[in-house]
């Protein structure tokens, strides 16, 4: 090794360990075979977590190796459910050693040697904090969207990506940033096939989400395992739903909104919490672009999910089950069916004849995440993550105040929710 490569060795591990971060070589990692399986770890193991957890599987060269939850009776189940995973793909169980109960439990996997990459899929409360753990660890990450649910959170999170560098992958979990159709109409529109942008239209129209119930918790204990309902745990439904077709809109913009003012309810709910049930809210971007943006989360709220962009040449759209198109002079077409669910004949469904827009976005996403750490070619989308989560917030913040909120007044707030809990109560 000449003079100037030992040079640019040592300042690369100098900086690793100025940052305090203990990173293993990729060789390390994934030992002798270039195709060797990597090692993750998840962290919360409801049913968003062991839905990605064994998709990886399903997906990369993956191997579900640790769990930790703060309840003994999601780590049983999610073992059940990683070990059916792994097994299909020929990939060794996850041992009962491996299991890591209780408040702490997150901590003692991020110690185990078996863990190279690590899936937060927790509560958004407690992202940032499990997110800053992991980083410090030295360990790869997936953070599940919303990255946090205050200012504050989003602010340590941007803190922790500065740490993380390009010493290691820092992944957030907008996917439908890798669905091909998606992809390829964000492309047209940045190429000009819509000209300018001068309007858009947002809408997240979902329906009741039935969580379980569990007669025998106590009121703390019911209100942690249906964090959902509760906005101090969630983020309410903008932050913790809505916020993909904000990340969306974030995308196409290149950017995030300005100001915003807004209105939000109850009405129509008819579970227990205080999680709004629709959120109105007008986005103003750079040059006076405005988006309107709408969301739902009951029954009979049930819609679609979609995003039209309206520009001088055309007007781009896309829903998640009905095409993404354009149209105007120079039309364009993803050949993702349009229609809804209803519209589609259910022979086409069954068939495979028809496939949602988000069809690949799960595999690519996943695959570009691995990737990335076998090829040292590590992402970090701690930014990008934090950005779309404070631009649901800076919605959410308008729509509670009844006030036009601009960005420079969210940041200065350094906003901070107290979610109120005692984890430790549940440590056995």
């Amino acid at each position: 090794m000449d003079s100037k490569m030992e040079r640019r060795a040592f300042l690369k591990d100098t900086a690793v360990a100025a940052a305090g971060i203990s990173i293993l070589p990729a060789a390390t990692v994934f030992g002798t075979a270039a195709n060797s399986t990597l090692n993750m770890g998840v962290i919360g193991c409801g049913g968003r977590g062991t839905n990605v957890a064994t998709s990886f599987v399903a997906n990369t060269e993956t191997r579900l190796a640790a769990a930790a939850d703060l309840f003994r009776d999601r780590l049983t189940k999610a073992q059940e459910n990683f070990n059916k995973a792994n097994a299909a793909k020929g990939r060794a169980a996850l041992a009962e050693s491996n299991l890591f109960v209780g408040s702490q439990g997150y901590r003692r996997l991020l110690d185990s040697k078996d863990v190279d990459v690590v899936l937060i899929s927790s509560p958004p409360f407690l992202h940032p904090e499990h997110l800053e753990a992991t980083v410090q660890a030295g360990k790869h990450v997936y953070c599940e969207k919303p990255v946090g649910v205050d200012v504050a959170g989003c602010k340590r999170v941007i803190a922790a990506g500065k740490k993380a560098g390009n010493k290691i992958t820092l992944a957030v979990g907008f996917q439908i940033r890798h669905a091909s159709p998606y992809v390829a109409m964000v492309k047209k529109i940045h190429e000009g096939g819509i000209g300018d942008i001068v309007t858009a239209q947002a809408c997240y129209l979902a329906g009741t989400v039935r969580l379980p119930n569990f007669p025998n918790a106590t009121p703390e204990e019911l209100r942690l395992r249906q964090w959902l309902n509760y906005r101090v745990l969630s983020g309410d439904i903008l932050v913790e739903q809505g916020i993909h077709v904000v990340d969306i809109v974030n995308w196409t913009m290149k950017g995030h909104p300005v100001k915003a003012f807004g209105s939000n309810g109850r009405a129509g709910r008819q579970d227990q919490g205080d999680s709004s049930a629709y959120f109105v809210v007008n986005y103003t971007y750079p040059n006076n672009v405005n988006v309107s943006f709408q969301s739902t989360q009951f029954d009979p709220g049930l819609g679609d999910v979609f995003e039209r962009f309206f520009g001088t040449k055309g007007i781009a759209e896309a829903h998640y089950t009905g095409g993404v198109f354009i149209k105007g002079p120079t039309p364009w077409d993803s050949g993702v069916a349009r229609g809804s669910q209803e519209e589609i004949s259910a022979k086409d469904w069954a068939t495979g004849a028809f496939k949602s827009s988000l069809e690949d976005a799960d595999p690519n996403k996943q695959k570009a995440v691995v990737d990335s750490i076998k090829n040292s070619q590590y992402i970090n989308e701690a930014e990008t993550g934090a950005e779309s989560a404070l631009s649901a917030i800076l919605g959410r913040t308008a729509a509670y105040t009844g006030k036009v909120i601009t960005w420079d007044e969210l940041l200065a707030s350094n906003e901070t929710w107290d979610p109120k809990v005692n984890l430790k109560q549940f440590d056995s």
